[in-house]
């Protein structure tokens, strides 16, 4: 560039379209108000992503936006996560922290016929996060939202299916963002890095002009038969019930 990029706060405040006073207004720090332009590009991404991963073979779902506590300890949030969460008031249920959570679990306790794998599943929501252990990380701008939306891919397999449906996800996610202009690089963690219930993830990492690097902007991860030992997801084969694993990803 001829000139120094500006971060997305910046010009998001400098055209009136990131409005991060009136957020915190509403609500409190790290709640953003979107107008105009940015509303309706929130809008139209959120629908091309959806169609997009639905071409990709992904069947839509729309899910509720709370769970049930046996819900998110099938995909293991809880109990290890439970401060990141945002418990209702008197109720057994929270405000989800990813839709892979709801999509997972639709098949929570159920025995599926092993013809009907992969089940490839789609779904936007928003999503809502304490971000308990972030405090002083990426806290101006849309980084570390308490509320975000997003696309999520989730598949549930055969045992000898992951691996192949690891890469079609991971192809699905690196397509969208070229597909959007974005450039990109594809970064496997390791093992120390890996989140709680995967086995292997890869991180799309975006490269943000206006902070000179890349930043982690979709991750897809293979948990195997972590999730489904806690949630109870087998399929049948033969007369044996066998654990299936399940893989998700965000846009």
């Amino acid at each position: 560039f001829s000139f120094e990029p500006k971060e997305h706060w910046e010009l998001g405040e400098a055209n009136g379209t990131l409005d991060f006073v009136r957020g915190v207004k509403l609500s409190k720090s790290r709640f953003v108000a979107m107008r105009g332009q940015a509303a309706r590009l929130e809008r139209a991404l959120i629908n091309y992503m959806l169609d997009f991963n639905r071409q990709r073979g992904f069947e839509e779902w729309y899910v509720p936006f709370m769970a049930n506590a046996n819900t998110l300890q099938g995909t293991g949030q809880l109990p290890k996560f439970e401060d990141d969460l945002f418990k209702i008031e008197g109720e057994d249920l929270y405000l989800i922290p990813t839709a892979e959570v709801s999509l997972t679990n639709l098949y929570n306790d159920e025995i599926i016929a092993s013809e009907e794998l992969p089940l490839l599943l789609t779904s936007y929501t928003p999503c809502f996060r304490k971000e308990a252990g972030s405090a002083g990380r990426d806290t101006r701008g849309l980084i570390r939202q308490h509320q975000f939306d997003k696309v999520e891919m989730v598949a549930i397999t055969t045992q000898e299916q992951s691996e192949e449906v690891f890469d079609k996800m991971v192809s699905c996610a690196s397509d969208l963002l070229t597909s959007l202009g974005l450039c990109h690089q594809k970064v496997q963690l390791c093992t120390g890095d890996l989140g709680f219930s995967a086995a292997v993830t890869i991180d799309l990492e975006v490269w943000l002009p206006g902070q000179n690097k890349f930043r982690e902007i979709s991750s897809i991860s293979n948990t195997r038969d972590f999730q489904a030992r806690r949630a109870k997801i087998r399929y049948k084969e033969g007369k044996k019930n066998i654990l299936a694993h399940t893989l998700n990803g965000s846009s």
